[in-house]
């Protein structure tokens, strides 16, 4: 069911009347029913590996919640116990809590590997090695990677006693299938989304209002801007040799603002519907595209995906056992600058290698998350150069810098994002190459590029689509938008909201019954 469509409408308004008119007490149960009966609709099937995701994740959190629970009575029933065999004892229980985990993990990562890079490594194996191994063709249940991401992150947090297990396993199954973010995240965190999950929530005018408004404007960044571009994405990647050049600089630029619309617009219904129910859902962008570095990009940019690598893989790679013998090692080798930066490296590597895995089984995304790494790595060892080069230009504080700044970040990203595109790595440096090597400017101006899938109306309703997204991220840069409207009166709320719905309705690009493109990070 997807959410630019009648029917998740229909469901929707169902749902909210009700939430709203049963007790409050049951409001988290029905939330949970919808969840799976939303689920259901893209496969019964597909239930399966959610229930296996929720029984391994219940069950391992609640184990290990036990084996704390016995460490900590037995501290406590024998304090004037040596030291040594208090650290002993200590060190047993966090073995078993620990290989209870990685079993949990295994279980699942190993459901998600099997169903999502068998034919990528059966693939490789065979243009390797000449052999005829047969692709198994699994179908990549939906929103797999994000709702396991979050239960895993779960139990992890477990193991780190930062709160305790939940006990009821129902509230753990709302947790993972909670439905506005199944799709495509963002991916929270249990002692987060718990509060707002399973509080009981009476109707709030102003959260029903601003949920959705920022739900209606999903809607247009969805239908108007993304999907009205998405035709003219298809026609230039669809046949490489007749759009190099030019076009190639014009695909990086439509699919910058295609992806953002899409993406963001999807998150947008996503935290809209949330705050509709009462329930708040963490932001996943915070106006990426103003970034004046790849660094910075990143830290707005699916938020709470680098969050999650963050604190579940660079953090405890670069300070584990193996680590830190590699670190001493390069320092005595290498010297004390340098050595004390490998753990790092490595562990950045290792962040973007699973990145790039994560986005999809295949090579450009890998080639895609090594060149971010690549970017980022050499931005933070020339940082010296960059600090130096800004303490004697005068103009590196200026609005112009910034501006410069914004714009080379912009097409950097937008560069290497190409690789997303035309999923092939050859055929996309091929075809960046072509921006150097093929002069057809004159495509700008003689009407070719009315010839891509959309008419002049089309490239005017996106291209001012675009400006209004534009204008509203640099308010929101300045201004928290709820902030803005809060003094504005009650008639402006009503003729924005209907005046958003009525552009959506007049402007939307959607076929019968809203069978609008799918979202495109449905795939991962």
């Amino acid at each position: 069911m997807s959410f630019v469509s009648y029917q998740f409408i229909a469901f929707l308004a169902a749902l909210l009347v009700l939430y709203y008119l049963l007790p409050k007490k049951l409001q988290w149960m029905l939330l949970l029913a919808g969840s799976l009966a939303f689920y259901a609709f893209s496969g019964p099937k597909y239930l399966i590996f959610m229930a296996i995701t929720i029984a391994t994740t219940y069950g391992a959190a609640v184990w290990i919640e036990n084996i704390w629970g016995r460490q900590d009575a037995w501290v406590k029933e024998h304090k004037g116990i040596a030291r040594e065999e208090k650290k002993a004892y200590k060190a047993g229980m966090t073995r078993k809590a620990k290989a209870v985990l990685i079993l949990c993990l295994l279980t699942n990562l190993g459901i998600l590997a099997v169903i999502k890079y068998t034919d990528f490594l059966l693939e490789n194996l065979n243009g390797i090695f000449g052999t005829q191994f047969q692709l198994r063709h699994f179908v990549l249940p939906l929103g797999i990677s994000f709702y396991m991401f979050q239960s895993l992150g779960y139990v992890i947090d477990v193991y780190r006693r930062k709160y305790p297990a939940e006990r009821n396993p129902a509230k753990v199954a709302l947790f993972t299938s909670f439905f506005p973010q199944v799709i495509q995240g963002p991916i929270s965190r249990f002692d987060d989304l718990s509060k707002g999950l399973f509080a009981e929530h009476s109707f709030d005018s102003r959260n029903f209002y601003y949920g959705l408004l920022r739900v209606v404007w999903g809607f247009f960044k969805k239908l108007v801007i993304a999907d009205r571009l998405a035709p003219v994405i298809a026609t230039l990647t669809a046949d490489t040799d007749k759009y190099p050049g030019v076009y190639v600089l014009a695909t990086i630029f439509f699919y910058a603002w295609q992806l953002y619309a899409d993406f963001t617009g999807g998150i947008d219904i996503t935290i809209g519907v949330a705050r509709m129910l009462g329930i708040p859902v963490a932001e996943n962008f915070q106006r990426p595209y103003f970034s004046k570095n790849i660094a910075e990009y990143w830290r707005r940019w699916h938020i709470t995906m680098g969050t999650w690598f963050k604190d579940y893989i660079f953090y405890p790679l670069s300070v584990s056992g193996w680590m830190l013998k590699i670190s001493k090692k390069s320092r005595e080798k290498l010297g004390a600058g340098l050595g004390k930066r490998i753990p790092v490296y490595i562990s950045t590597i290792v962040v973007w290698f699973a990145t790039g895995i994560w986005h999809g089984a295949a090579w450009n995304f890998i080639v895609w998350g090594m060149l971010n790494c690549l970017v980022l790595l050499v931005s933070q060892e020339l940082a010296p150069l960059y600090r130096r080069f800004h303490e004697k230009c005068g103009f590196s504080n200026t609005v112009f810098w910034d501006c410069v700044q914004i714009f080379r970040t912009f097409w950097l990203m937008g560069l290497i994002r190409i690789l997303d595109v035309y999923r092939d790595v050859p055929l996309t440096f091929r075809m960046v190459g072509t921006m150097f090597t093929t002069s057809n400017w004159g495509a700008l101006t003689d009407g070719s590029f009315l010839e891509l899938g959309a008419t002049a109306a089309d490239f005017i309703v996106a291209g001012v689509g675009v400006l209004l997204m534009f204008i509203v991220s640099l308010l929101a840069e300045r201004k928290a938008i709820d902030a803005r409207l809060d003094t504005k009166p009650v008639i402006t709320h009503f003729i924005l909201l209907w005046a958003l719905i009525l552009i959506v309705v007049v402007f939307g690009a959607y076929g019968i019954g809203y069978d609008a493109t799918q979202f495109i990070y449905n795939q991962f």
